[in-house]
């Protein structure tokens, strides 16, 4: 009876209306590999339907891993602010996760043997949590980015923009399963303690992966 309800919904067909916010995880599959998504979970209405898609976008809150409420709203300022005014800084306390077909991408331990030396400066210097931090040069394709990795225990690598002003720097750390390519987004700030950052993205994948008891 499992079989056959899971072959029922993913079976292709019209698409129908998009599953409620509150309904249970929906399979969906991206390059033929199965995921349990909540629907609250995936940022686009029109992506809240089970069955294949090309890719998926999510984001959870950090760092209970639930997914955002569906009528949450961003803060405004007080009665009687300037416009001119603008809120205080905030932590952002979400995470972003698109899943996508890996295709012809480059891996990313390839990627930092291969590429990212051609844009990168000679010297490495100290980075957050012990990491160490190598900066790109000027006037590359990833100018006021950095690639910040564990020089120790290689398998933790991820690119950064800086912060600018205001503006908050993003890292990008890049997983996969077999042909599918999961790229996670968070703030920058969160490398001071990046090891509970690697520990909280492993449990929230295995989160996204169907039990097989």
């Amino acid at each position: 009876m499992a079989t056959a309800f899971v072959t029922y919904v993913l079976w292709p067909r019209w698409p129908g209306p998009a599953a409620d916010p509150n309904a249970p995880a929906l399979p969906v599959i991206v390059a033929g590999v199965t995921f349990n998504v909540p629907p609250a979970a995936i940022r686009a209405p029109v992506q809240r339907r089970a069955g294949t898609h090309d890719r998926i976008d999510l984001s959870f809150l950090w760092p209970s891993l639930e997914p955002p409420e569906g009528n949450a709203k961003p803060p405004v300022p007080a009665q009687g602010a300037l416009p001119t005014q603008t809120l205080p800084t905030q932590t952002f306390e979400r995470i972003f996760v698109t899943i996508t077909a890996g295709a012809d991408s480059i891996r990313p331990v390839e990627r930092a043997l291969t590429i990212y030396p051609r844009y990168t400066a000679a010297e490495a210097s100290s980075g957050p949590g012990g990491l160490t931090l190598l900066p790109f040069r000027d006037g590359t394709p990833y100018q006021g980015e950095d690639l910040i990795y564990d020089a120790e225990a290689p398998g933790f690598l991820v690119r950064c923009t800086r912060n600018a002003g205001p503006t908050p720097g993003t890292c990008l750390y890049e997983r996969w399963i077999e042909t599918v390519k999961l790229v996670i987004r968070f703030p920058r700030d969160w490398l001071s303690d990046w090891r509970t950052v690697a520990f909280n993205i492993d449990r929230l994948i295995a989160s996204l992966r169907p039990s097989h008891g």
